[in-house]
């Protein structure tokens, strides 16, 4: 799966034989975020109140499948747009909509409304209903968030999810060889052996599973990876027992690319008295109560590309975003945090190998596998 020849597969948990950071950043979502905003309600103050110009810009953000309140990808995306809030007049429409089959409708009746300068689209899910959607309403903005259309009228905004994945195989890889022992969990470094939990098995999450094994194997071609996948975005208990089941079989430190469900891959690391890697967000932060097991997080700032398009509609600039915009550790639009328990106190390794693995990134020693939006 992997490429390396030392890998043996097996499902529904798959196994592949096989720090802190230089740039700290807090991502903060939840329920400070979300809380004031209803399910399809309207914020954002007077142009008195914002300073910006004379009229107001009004946006939509349709939710993925995850929904919102997922601590991660969701509230990422929302919170960039009340960002923007700060400094122009800027409307929003908060859509919550977690069935894919609706959302060829729920773009076309936002479009057809008139209403928006901009519709925001959390996940490549709503990619097949834009592909039609963008040439039926050529007048309306869209950003769609990691996919792109092939349109005048679309921004695609892709983030590096295989670096970000890379980054996280690199601190489980390094922590699961480390003895180490603080907060609620600890390691067995007799043996290397860690974990994934990802969503859904398509290809973008692939990305994440096979760029997370990778880096884990370039600290240690003896690291094992169970892998398992829940099936969907939302179900926190199946994400809990495929976790309980790693750290049972002997794994330190499990990641998750589950986007909602992945809170319950912290409730089992807490149960079993382990670590996880959160993802999108610094879930130490997002999630306070797990922040004795979240060693690190897999975050991408989609809060400033959001933040980014909404500001380019509200100034009348939608050239400058139009098209494919893909950010990467190059533009450091993505990383690895620690979490915030833990700053300080990992083992050298975790921010040596982690800045070597970084720069062999940059400078295309280090072949990361897959792409940014999956793996062909």
């Amino acid at each position: 799966m992997n490429g390396h020849s030392n890998s043996d597969t097996k499902r529904e948990h798959v196994s592949h034989r096989a720090g802190s950071v230089d740039r700290r950043r807090f991502l903060t979502t939840g329920a400070a975020l979300v809380g004031g905003l209803g399910l399809a309600g309207c914020l954002g103050g007077s142009s008195d109140d914002n300073g910006g110009g004379d009229e107001t810009t009004n946006v939509a953000i349709v939710s993925s499948p995850a929904g919102f309140d997922d601590n991660a990808f969701n509230d990422l995306a929302l919170k960039g747009i009340e960002n923007a809030q700060e400094e122009h007049d800027i409307e929003l429409n908060r859509v919550e909509e977690t069935q894919q089959a609706q959302y060829q409708s729920t773009q076309s009746e936002l479009a057809q409304s008139g209403e928006y300068d901009l519709i925001v689209l959390v996940s490549y899910n709503h990619t097949e209903a834009l592909t039609q959607n963008a040439t039926d309403y050529p007048d309306q903005y869209w950003m769609l968030i990691n996919d792109h259309v092939d349109e005048a009228n679309v921004a695609g905004y892709i983030w590096a999810n295989h670096q970000m994945s890379y980054l996280a195989g690199v601190l489980a890889g390094t922590m699961t060889t480390e003895g180490f022992s603080d907060g609620g969990g600890e390691t067995v470094p007799e043996s290397a052996q860690i974990g994934f939990v990802g969503g859904v098995d398509e290809s973008l999450i692939n990305a994440y599973e096979r760029s997370y094994v990778a880096g884990a194997e370039w600290v240690t071609n003896d690291v094992e990876v169970n892998v398992g996948y829940i099936g969907n975005y939302t179900d926190t208990d199946t994400a809990a027992d495929i976790a309980s089941s790693q750290y049972d079989a002997g794994a330190d430190i499990v990641y998750h690319a589950a986007a909602a469900a992945g809170r319950g891959v912290f409730e089992a690391a807490q149960a079993d008295g382990r670590y996880a890697i959160g993802v999108d967000s610094d879930q130490s932060v997002a999630l306070p109560d797990f922040q004795d097991v979240v060693l690190g997080s897999a975050v991408k700032y989609i809060d400033e590309g959001t933040q980014t398009a909404a500001t380019a509609v509200a100034e009348d600039d939608f050239e400058s975003i139009a098209g494919n915009n893909t950010l990467s550790l190059a533009e450091e639009a993505i990383d690895c945090v620690i979490g915030q328990a833990f700053e300080g106190s990992l083992p050298a390794a975790v921010d040596q190998n982690m800045q070597r693995a970084k720069q062999g990134i940059l400078d295309g020693d280090i072949t990361v596998p897959c792409g940014a939006t999956g793996c062909d």
